[in-house]
């Protein structure tokens, strides 16, 4: 094979071997792509990297705003929590990963694509599968797969080549992050019974170290999308930073759990992800003041559906373009504003209002201003619990056995 790959590079150890590891058994030119989602880094200095350990073009895309706006806020609508926990950080970055190693390949007219996934991870199918629905035309090399080298391999591998790589101060972990969220795991974390040193987290404070007075933040939607926090409006980059900052120094967005990968094992994972799960609870409080009780019962399966689907990699097909539609006309009226406290690692709503609410404090008081007429409840009650009485003088169904 000759021509050129695009390699998305991120500056660690298996993406900088891979830049020779590709010319080495490809024969390809590698160009790099670092695609800023968020992720803190020193790009300038990851760009001269990759063009000292050999790729004959770097690139740098800032995707923040089209990270925000089209992955992270619809999955926020969908209220998308995999397995009611995960806000899929990571998973919602891999799409984006897919597609802009897609418009950069047609760009530099490359015949291939490259990531540094290895073969137990879900990264490898999030990005392939988008790749292949977006370029089936387009060769997939997926060297950490391909190359059978251990840890220690590898490293041996790149002092061989002099590739520079951190490993004299090495983190236990194994890191991802990005505006919506921080994945840590490897280490001593592989053990579900250990509980996750302090040194595991960046983002958010120990609660037993957060503040001993609760704090208080107001955020506004409109039509499902976060736009104010207090009443200042600004936009999702800037919104998710100050709110992850907020709940982070009081210790909340902290997340143990034991996941179902979609290769078929389960792994300890730990996140920290302050702004998403404080978003999603107030979204979730919004929704359940403008929603109906029907549109309530099946959007929650819809979410479901959704976070599956992320989570397995299946962003660029039809059942998410369907899924889509049905959230975005749920949103309508998922409009207000909705107050949280803050306080040692919890967040908890304590207040909501909204142009759209369906609360009626004429129908739900019991003073004198209560407007619901009791009387029509009899007639309810014998119409809704007519099958049942019916069943039940037939078949005495709803007896209790005696022992």
């Amino acid at each position: 094979m000759s021509g050129k790959v695009v390699l998305a590079y991120s500056g660690g150890l298996d993406t900088s071997v891979a830049i020779r590891w590709l010319k080495e058994n490809y024969d390809l030119e590698v160009v790099a792509l670092t695609i800023d989602v968020g992720n803190e880094r020193d790009f300038t200095v990851i760009k001269e990297k990759a063009l000292k350990v050999g790729a004959v073009k770097a690139v740098v895309i800032d995707s923040k705003e089209l990270f925000v706006n089209h992955f992270i806020f619809p999955a926020l609508k969908a209220d998308a929590l995999y397995e009611g926990q995960y806000p899929l950080a990571t998973a919602l970055s891999r799409p984006l990963i897919g597609k802009l190693l897609v418009d950069v390949a047609r760009e530099e007219g490359a015949v291939a694509v490259s990531h540094g996934s290895t073969g137990k991870g879900n990264d490898q199918v999030r990005i392939e599968v988008s790749v292949n629905a977006l370029a089936p035309d387009l060769k997939i090399i997926a060297p950490a797969r391909e190359w059978g080298m251990t840890r220690e391999e590898t490293i041996e591998y790149a002092g061989r080549y002099d590739i520079p790589v951190p490993v004299t101060v090495s983190s236990p972990y194994s890191i991802d992050e990005n505006l919506w969220g921080r994945s840590i795991e490897c280490g001593v974390l592989e053990d579900p019974w250990v509980e996750p040193p302090e040194d595991a987290f960046a983002w958010t404070k120990s609660p037993k170290e957060a503040p001993d007075t609760p704090g208080y933040v107001e955020i506004g939607f409109e039509q499902g999308v976060p736009v104010a926090i207090d009443g200042k409006k600004m936009g999702g980059v800037t919104l998710i930073r100050a709110l992850s900052e907020m709940a982070g120094s009081h210790g909340v967005g902290r997340v143990d759990l034991v996941e179902n990968r979609l290769v078929g094992i389960k792994s300890r994972e730990i996140y920290e992800a302050p702004a998403a799960m404080v978003l999603l609870q107030a979204h979730q409080s919004l929704q359940a003041l403008t929603l109906s009780k029907e549109q309530m019962r099946f959007k929650q399966k819809v979410a479901i559906e959704y976070a599956d689907l992320v989570y397995n990699g299946l962003w660029f097909t039809s059942l998410h373009e369907d899924l889509a539609a049905c959230i975005q006309s749920s949103q309508r009226y998922v409009t207000g504003t909705v107050r949280l406290k803050l306080f040692k690692g919890t967040y908890t709503v304590v207040g909501r209002k909204s142009p759209y609410s369906l609360y009626s404090y004429g129908l739900a008081t019991y003073d004198k201003d209560d407007v619901f007429d009791q009387s029509a409840a009899a007639g309810f009650i014998h119409i809704w619990g007519l099958p049942v009485k019916t069943q039940a003088q037939i078949q005495g169904t709803g007896r209790l056995e005696k022992s």
